[in-house]
């Protein structure tokens, strides 16, 4: 026997309220609207606002069952503005900064870099060497082919 399209067996069951239940918890079928009623629910419920994508995942779990459940709540957690400018990053910390050298002299230690992709001079020039000194953070700008 089949309901819905799901083979009958030790995890599913039917409820003698008629609803369709996978291991205890509420199976939603392939409805999108229903899911995402359920999404927004979770989400913008009263006593967990933006919850976050773990915990709104584990809420979800214990009541509600569907293929691709946890896949739904990241995408809907990514198209959430709120929870993405509060989203805190999950990176290693950088370390301690090393202090850069002072240089001792004029043009002891410089920085340099390209300009490039300009629109072409009378002359033929496209790019400019910029070129820095570290320690009176005096610059020189040399246009080149």
């Amino acid at each position: 026997m089949s309901w819905l399209g799901i083979e009958k067996g030790k995890d599913y069951r039917m409820g003698s309220d008629g609803i369709l239940r996978f291991r205890d918890r509420v199976y939603v079928h392939d409805n999108w609207r229903l899911r995402k009623q359920i999404l927004e629910e979770g989400h913008k419920s009263r006593l967990s606002i933006h919850p976050g994508m773990t915990k709104m995942c584990k809420d979800l779990k214990q009541s509600f069952w569907w293929n691709g459940l946890k896949i739904n709540v990241v995408d809907f957690m990514a198209s959430c503005l709120v929870c993405q400018k509060a989203k805190i990053e999950h990176q290693r910390l950088g370390g301690t900064l090393q202090p850069l050298d002072i240089p001792q002299w004029k043009w002891d230690s410089i920085a340099m870099d390209f300009v490039t992709h300009l629109s072409r001079s009378t002359k033929g020039h496209d790019s400019i060497w910029v070129i820095v000194d570290k320690l009176t953070e005096c610059a020189h700008f040399l246009v080149i082919n």
